[in-house]
């Protein structure tokens, strides 16, 4: 039985080896006595166990009428048992409904603890929402830092700057209010020193964000950085992290996401926005204690915390409850789906009342194309999806294998230094193309946008014919020198950001993975739509043409294709498909071109799945060595329970505890010669048959206890697990009675079982080890670890990468 224990001989926090975790490359001290939740903090003077006593009253203890404080809890970077907590919650609400019928209060309260989920959506959405809020506004306006400053106050960005401007439509970015650093310093804009004075400025700013943020990182919460999406899929199976959804992770990932976003590096807020939401779930889950003291459900708030997540991170409140279905849960009862979707309209009524982008609407990215699309589009929205898949599949790899790099060259002991030279290297490609320069939320927006009769950007810049425009629609129109410059300007474009976003995903600072995809298929999608356009304009009388663009027509809608080509990207790399459709469509209000959405986002995950099975998020759970078991993967070996379980043939005997002839001496000697999590109870050494399961942190939380309060316990008294004590001598000193802690009731397969049902039990009921007997005797173990170093076996990959229990 391998599950380590993280405490040798204590379960106080200690800054020894044993308590250093290797994240996404960096190690990290998790040691933070001020994230850990207030479970851990009840256990009182249970400091360290040293086998020492000391005697207290002489009252017998019964625990089933006494529960401890610390009991049925579980150490850092251990599994939960899911079996246990949701038969814990059941008693528990059980308990209540008896009461309620004896008095007022009793209902009042059974009334209240029925109502508490509901309410902690509520919070967990108005708090959610306004982080979002907080977050688009402070990163809108330190973007524009990097180019200028308002003189009418500088804490407006530009946009909000010239909104007070009398200056004309066309020169509606031009006002006097708004400043350029060479304006605010030389006097004058025009010119060449003007040009490097801003380049120079723009490049310092973006550096001195990026700094500020990893340092911020690595001196106050490691576990702030990335996209934290991984990491959340594994909690949400079951496994703690303690610390990582903790109030510190809170503050600094919020602070320091902004900073990250306005450096102008290559990354995104709204995975981080997940973990942000999910941090607010965890912390807001303490004032509540059926969510406090438990896990299971406390994992159901987070589930519903991270479609919040997705809600204000996009704007797409049923979006965001299908991701948190789709990608992120391992558990989603529909009692959570309903409070994920109360959640995810909270969060995101809260963020249209802040409103942040100015334009009372929820998203950034809003469209409105005036033609529908027609059915011989589906060849090029195809080929957006193909591009899209072998993107993603050509992304994962890439990135993997730079991670894998960081994580084992001494690349990994600089982070600082590495976010500084990949912040230098995009801030000075970036600056002297308009496309990189602008933030990449904003590109997005220019390539979802549908040129008009008021457009002035470089992508609408065609040769106008006035005479055939036809109310608000354009025709399909001559390109002009504008739109050529603007094309190998998005070809640069696109090359840089498909390179650099490689090397940016999993640095030390908070970094999503949407926003790029999304950018690199938009710009790749805007390209083959001009493209189109153009070659249906000049030939217009070709047969793939001639039945639905006549000349003088508005055919190709270009805005359509980079939206098309931003969700292929984007599901090529997340392998997401219906949330992404309802992502997309919610994002953009393009209602109508869910067809087209759904054809990108199935070719794409073919294309990605043909060359590589993981997304993006389960390749870093693999890296990362968590302990997750994909419920989507079908397990197809014919191997047996007896192959998998431990002890093997040449190992020693299986260590088990027995029900009535066992001191605590020798429980004692035990656990401090063993690092397993748990141990079986059998009837005597002898017969091995089994009688339960009892795990070691509640054994040593119980022993300490009772050699505190409980007169007599000494070093030989005898430990029994049955309702009544052995025979013993009158002379013998007091037994210690711990039936209380004993599972009675632990899962227990024959050794004959195939494994792809043993595989299935413990992912569909989330076990942490299963008992393996044959006849009725005890012979052996299989724990969650056990389990994912056979597939990994299987999959020729290897075993000892998972780290973790």
């Amino acid at each position: 039985m391998d599950q380590k224990g993280y405490r040798r001989e204590s379960f106080q926090s200690s800054t020894s080896d044993e308590d250093m975790l290797e994240i996404a490359g960096a190690s990290l001290d998790f040691s933070m006595a001020e994230d850990d939740p207030p479970l851990d903090r009840e256990m009182g003077g249970f400091s360290s166990y040293n086998g020492g006593g000391m005697n207290g009253t002489s009252t017998m203890m019964d625990f089933l009428e006494e529960p401890l404080p610390g009991v049925g809890t579980y150490e850092d970077f251990n599994t939960i048992d899911w079996v246990r907590e949701k038969s814990r919650d059941r008693d528990r609400h059980r308990e209540i409904t008896s009461r309620s019928k004896e008095s007022t209060w009793a209902l009042i309260h059974s009334v209240s603890d029925a109502f508490s989920g509901w309410l902690l959506m509520l919070l967990i959405g108005l708090l959610a929402g306004s982080l979002a809020g907080l977050i688009d506004i402070s990163a809108h306006w330190m973007t524009d830092l990097k180019e200028g400053v308002c003189l009418a106050g500088f804490w407006f960005n530009h946009e909000h700057c010239c909104w007070k401007s009398n200056t004309t439509f066309t020169d509606r970015d031009k006002c006097p209010e708004w400043k350029s650093w060479s304006q605010l310093i030389l006097g004058h804009g025009e010119g060449a020193f003007a040009y490097i004075l801003n380049y120079f400025m723009y490049v310092v700013w973006a550096l001195l964000f990026s700094l500020l943020a990893v340092l911020l990182v690595k001196g106050f919460a490691p576990y702030a950085c990335g996209s934290g999406i991984p990491e959340i899929k594994t909690i949400l199976s079951g496994f703690i992290i303690r610390g990582y959804l903790g109030k510190w992770t809170l503050i600094i990932k919020t602070i320091t996401l902004v900073l990250a976003v306005s450096s102008g590096l290559s990354l995104g807020k709204e995975g981080p926005l997940v973990h942000v939401a999910c941090c607010c779930g965890n912390i807001l889950c303490h004032l509540f204690t059926k969510y406090r003291k438990n896990e299971a459900k406390r994992r159901e708030v987070l589930s519903a915390a991270a479609a919040a997540g997705v809600s204000v991170a996009f704007g797409a409140p049923i979006g965001g409850v299908l991701f948190s279905l789709e990608e992120v849960s391992y558990y989603f009862p529909l009692k959570t789906l309903w409070r994920s979707f109360f959640a995810a309209l909270v969060a995101a009524f809260t963020l249209r009342s802040i409103n942040p982008f100015g334009n009372s609407r929820l998203v950034l990215f809003y469209v409105e194309f005036h033609m529908p699309w027609h059915l011989l589009e589906l060849v090029p929205f195809i080929l957006l999806g193909i591009f899209g898949g072998l993107w993603g599949a050509f992304f994962i790899r890439s990135n993997i294998a730079w991670c894998r790099r960081r994580k084992t060259t001494k690349l990994g002991k600089y982070p600082v230094l590495e976010v500084f030279v990949v912040t230098a290297i995009t801030a000075v490609l970036a600056f002297p193309n308009e496309y990189t320069r602008m933030s990449t939320s904003e590109l997005i927006s220019e390539l979802f946008n549908d040129c008009g009769i008021l457009d002035s950007s470089k992508l609408c810049e065609y040769v106008n014919d006035f005479n055939s425009t036809k109310g608000d629609d354009l025709p399909d129109r001559a390109a002009g020198p504008g739109v050529y410059t603007a094309m190998w300007q998005l070809a640069l474009a696109l090359i840089m950001k498909v390179f650099i976003t490689i090397f940016t995903f999993g640095m030390k600072v908070p970094s999503g993975l949407f926003i790029p995809s999304m950018a690199v298929g938009a710009i790749a999608g805007r390209l083959l739509g001009v493209a189109m356009e153009q070659l249906a304009y000049y030939h217009h009388d070709w047969a793939i043409f001639s039945g639905w663009c006549s000349q003088g027509a508005d055919c190709i809608t270009p805005g359509l294709y980079a939206m098309v080509g931003a969700a292929a990207c984007l599901g090529g790399v997340t392998r997401m498909t219906v949330s992404l459709v309802v992502i997309m469509f919610e994002l953009t209000g393009g209602l109508e071109y869910i067809v087209p959405l759904m054809a990108a986002a199935m070719t794409s995950k073919w294309v990605a799945d043909a060359i590589g099975r993981e997304g993006i998020y389960d390749a870093h759970i693999r890296l990362n060595g968590y302990p997750f078991l994909e419920a989507k993967e079908e397990f197809s070996h014919k191997t047996l329970a007896m192959d998998v379980m431990r002890p093997r043939r040449n190992d020693p005997p299986l260590t088990v505890i027995t029900q009535d002839s066992m001191t605590v001496e020798d429980v004692e000697t035990i656990i401090n010669e063993t690092t397993y999590s748990g141990y079986p109870v059998v009837v005597s050494r002898e017969s091995q048959r089994l009688v339960g399961f009892v795990l070691r942190r509640d054994l040593i939380i119980s022993i300490e206890n009772a050699r505190k309060k409980q007169d007599g316990i000494v070093s030989t008294s005898v430990i029994y697990f049955t309702d009544h004590s052995p025979p013993l001598p009158p002379s013998s000193p007091s037994m210690l009675k711990l039936r209380s802690i004993l599972d009675l009731s632990p899962f227990t397969v024959t050794d004959q079982t195939p494994m792809e049902i043993v595989v299935d039990i413990f992912r569909k009921l989330g076990l942490r080890q299963c008992l393996v007997t044959h006849n009725g005797k005890l012979l052996g173990i299989i724990t969650k670890k056990d389990v994912l170093k056979h597939i990994a076996q299987l999959a020729n990959q290897d075993p000892d990468s998972i780290l973790f229990n």
